[in-house]
């Protein structure tokens, strides 16, 4: 199973797991939802103790992937099979994002 840790504006977030069985769960943080400033990731993934899972990466993360050539020079640089967006999410959703949201791998 990979995880990576979901932050918004530096603060941890939740955490975002891929099972053995590329399904995805994501489970917002206890201390980050239990703050009175927290809000939702996105729409599709409201404030809530429960853990969402689906069976492809969620269109909220999905979306800050590259596409085209940007997707296609990162695989090469990393190594990372172009139909691997839960690695390719790990590799470069970190610093490099546009909006407030950073992905770290979970070692």
């Amino acid at each position: 199973m990979r995880q990576a840790e979901v932050y918004i504006n530096r603060i941890l977030a939740g955490v975002l797991m891929e099972t053995d069985h590329q399904k995805y769960i994501f489970r917002y943080d206890d201390q980050y939802f239990n703050a009175k400033s927290s809000k939702a990731i996105s729409v599709t993934l409201p404030l809530s103790q429960q853990e969402y899972h689906s069976d492809y990466l969620f269109p909220f993360f999905f979306n800050m992937l590259s596409e085209g050539v940007n997707k296609q020079r990162y695989c090469q640089l990393f190594k990372i099979d172009e139909n691997d967006d839960f690695g390719l999410l790990l590799a470069t959703a970190d610093e490099d994002t546009i909006g407030n949201v950073n992905i770290k791998r979970i070692k």
